[in-house]
């Protein structure tokens, strides 16, 4: 699903139960995370519930294949929507996604807690953080 589906549809959910319902199958829907990096190292500051993330291997060179997990159900949907975003995308592509205007434009402020949208910002600053880790890297080795 693209970013502009997800939008389209989540927008079409009137009520906060249904729009947490929506987020929460998400969720469901995250690849498993590897259990070897469910560790202090992989924890995201920030975020009220445990949120773990970790870079897996992409099939090119430049892309950021992301996974993460959460305790909490609602954050991991939340996961759901930044990997669709991030996941599977070039360093300098995540390094461009603006975030903050899907935030606004499927009107989450008013659905999720200041502290979930914190941590929302907190995973995002932590994937843009690997982007930056990659093209720094990339750029080392040119």
């Amino acid at each position: 699903m693209t970013p502009d589906e997800f939008a389209e549809r989540f927008n079409r959910l009137r009520s906060s139960e249904d729009r947490y319902r929506y987020l929460i199958q998400l969720g469901r829907k995250l690849e498993p995370y590897p259990e070897e990096f469910r560790d202090e190292e992989h924890l995201v500051p920030g975020c009220m519930s445990q949120v773990w993330l970790v870079t897996v291997g992409g099939s090119e060179p430049s892309e950021v294949v992301f996974r993460a997990d959460s305790d909490a159900h609602i954050v991991k949907g939340l996961i759901a929507v930044l990997l669709m975003l991030y996941s599977g995308k070039t360093a300098e592509e995540i390094l461009t996604t603006n975030v903050q205007g899907l935030f606004e434009r499927l009107d989450l402020g008013q659905h999720i807690s200041v502290n979930r949208r914190n941590g929302f910002y907190s995973m995002t600053l932590k994937m843009r953080e690997h982007a930056a880790q990659k093209v720094a890297v990339m750029e080392e080795g040119e």
